[in-house]
């Protein structure tokens, strides 16, 4: 298996040795350019008496210039898209030395009224989404953060399937999300659909044959002219009647080119994202049933938008000032290529969507499988179907250093509950989150942070931060008692692992007890299954009743006036609390 680290940095190194290369092209691309214009203009000098020869120095060197332009523009497209490469590999290099508070974190995704991802830091500053992502486009950070947030835990084998295959594609992920960034965002892909959906069209249906009979007699008008059977006068009417047709239709194909502008540059990318699609055969069930998305019967979905994309480019000519008006006058070019457009439109509008969502799909799991890349050594959960629910070996939390994190072993069956314990700092919300985490991560199909991993798929419910909320007039513990009431309401119509941590905060010690003591047992009853963190050592007493109640605990010890954690989670009740110690070391009380 591939190392991440080693990967990264010799595709860096040989990156940036085809950059020089291509730097090095464009300077002599321009030079090219510019001596060919200098040749035209002394050829055009030295053969100003005779109009034929400066008609064909002017053909030819046009024709080249042209050329030489495309070409120059194709350097500068492959100098953009060797940048954003460089920078990928560069920015992978950066998280693995756990460098990343500087990418996107998803918090416009955060929702405090989520079944769990507030509660887990699935978004924000230092976030797992922040950790794992790596979209190129805003609809596929949409799409990551769907799947993350979703709990869908249907075919988590297949998820996994498609995620160990697209891991082992990096050089294709990398020049997928390459051209990715290239696309421009002046309209969005939602902006973009809907323009598509709800488009009206305004040329006449024969405008498209009309237009042709109209340049076919607007070239036979300046044959005319040029062998002297008509006049001067005779050509201007032709020219001029030409522009009051399409004059008619101004405003509104002012606002067709206002809105194909935006998107041209769009199409032209997608177009490229869809060939890279394409172009991969694909093993897998879900990545082959997405690529089903932009199979057209008998036709290449990039073609269709390779042709869309040349269309646009021609509208947008109208925007020189001297073609546009010499192409109206004469070829009704403003009407000819809306009439293309729209037929287009017609045809395949109601389609893009599917080929947007099937980019978005791809960019987001391109993620999924950046993150397996990048840890060789996670293991995918074995999925099994007895009273097992988790068990796991050597489980972590993956955004801790693992030079620094302690691992834990866990087992828990279906319908068991794990009263956990302990002292303040010792671990309890840490591996609360660990857990909460592994069972994302798993049914989303990644691998986790363990050595081995038995696992049942199941949803995740939790309560571990609870906020007041002023707009809404609400207090803190009528917040967590909605939160409690949530809780209950969903296990009513399906079976979730749920965490707590620290329920009824919002209460004075007498009542938070026998609360708490209740809403366990009702827990209990349910075909739930879950971790409940507490300080309050009585809720340990349920255990004695309950069978299906077990006790836990973090521990803590002072040893030379010091406190020291060992971060293992043990069966049993903690005895030592530190919240003394701590408040006289710290010299806030005596």
């Amino acid at each position: 298996m591939l190392n991440p680290t080693k990967y990264y940095s010799e595709r860096l190194d040989k990156l940036s040795k085809l950059l020089v290369q291509v730097n090095r092209q464009l300077k002599v691309s321009g030079m090219i350019r510019l001596t060919v214009f200098a040749l035209a203009i002394l050829g055009i000098y030295l053969f100003n008496d005779n109009s034929n020869y400066i008609l064909i120095i002017v053909l030819v060197a046009s024709i080249v210039f042209l050329f030489l332009v495309s070409r120059h523009t194709d350097l500068n497209y492959r100098k953009s898209k060797l940048l954003a490469l460089i920078s990928i590999n560069e920015i992978e290099l950066q998280v693995l030395d756990r460098k990343f508070y500087h990418l996107p974190d998803g918090n416009e995704f955060i929702d405090n009224a989520h079944y769990y991802s507030q509660d887990i830091d699935l978004f924000g500053k230092g976030s797992f989404y922040q950790y794992c992502n790596r979209t190129a486009l805003e609809e596929g950070s949409k799409t990551l953060a769907m799947l993350l947030t979703e709990n869908n835990i249907e075919n988590v084998l297949e998820k996994q399937d498609a995620i160990k295959e697209l891991r082992s594609l990096a050089e294709w992920r990398q020049e997928f999300s390459a051209v990715a960034r290239l696309i421009k965002t002046e309209i969005s892909s939602a902006n973009l659909i809907s323009w598509l959906k709800t488009y009206q069209p305004f040329v006449p249906k024969l405008m498209n044959i009309l237009s042709n009979i109209f340049s076919l007699f607007s070239l036979g008008a300046i044959g005319l002219y040029y062998f002297n059977y008509i006049s001067g006068w005779g050509l201007l009417f032709w020219f001029f009647l030409g522009l009051g047709i399409t004059g008619k239709y101004l405003k509104k194909v002012n606002v067709l080119s206002q809105n194909t502008s935006n998107a041209q540059s769009s199409f032209r990318q997608y177009q490229k994202l869809i060939l890279l699609l394409e172009d991969r055969d694909f093993q897998t069930r879900i990545l082959k049933n997405e690529k089903e998305n932009i199979l057209e019967e008998g036709v290449r979905v990039s073609k269709v938008l390779k042709k869309f994309s040349g269309m646009l480019n021609a509208f947008e000519q109208r925007n020189n000032m001297l073609f546009g008006v010499l192409a109206n006058g004469f070829l009704l070019w403003d009407l000819r290529y809306a009439s293309n457009i729209e037929k287009w439109i017609g045809i395949h509008g109601k389609n893009v969507e599917h080929w947007l969502n099937t980019i978005a799909t791809f960019d987001a799991y391109n993620s999924l499988g950046n993150f397996a890349f990048n840890h060789p050594d996670y293991t995918y959960p074995e999925i099994t179907k007895n009273d097992l629910i988790i068990e796991a070996e050597n489980i972590s939390h993956p955004m801790l250093d693992p030079a620094e994190g302690v691992t834990n072993n866990f087992k828990i069956c279906r319908e068991e509950f794990f009263v956990i314990t302990g002292a303040n700092m010792a671990g309890k919300s840490t591996f609360l989150r660990t857990i909460s985490l592994q069972i994302i991560m798993a049914n989303i199909g990644l691998p986790v942070c363990a050595t081995s991993v038995q696992y049942q798929p199941i949803k995740l419910i939790t309560s571990m931060r609870t906020v007041d909320s002023l707009t809404a007039h609400e207090s803190y513990f009528f917040s967590e008692l909605k939160r409690l009431k949530f809780i209950i309401d969903s296990i009513r119509d399906d079976e979730y692992f749920i965490v707590l941590d620290e329920i009824l905060k919002g209460t004075n010690s007498t009542d938070k007890a026998i609360g708490s003591k209740k809403f366990i047992e009702k827990l209990v009853g349910s075909d739930s299954t879950g971790l409940i963190a507490t300080h309050d050592l009585s809720l340990c007493e349920v255990a004695d009743s309950l069978k299906k109640v077990e006790n836990y605990y973090f521990d803590a010890e002072i040893i030379k006036d010091e406190l020291n954690f060992d971060y293992k989670f043990k069966k049993g009740i903690c005895q030592n609390m530190n919240a003394s110690f701590l408040l006289k070391k710290m010299n806030i009380v005596e």
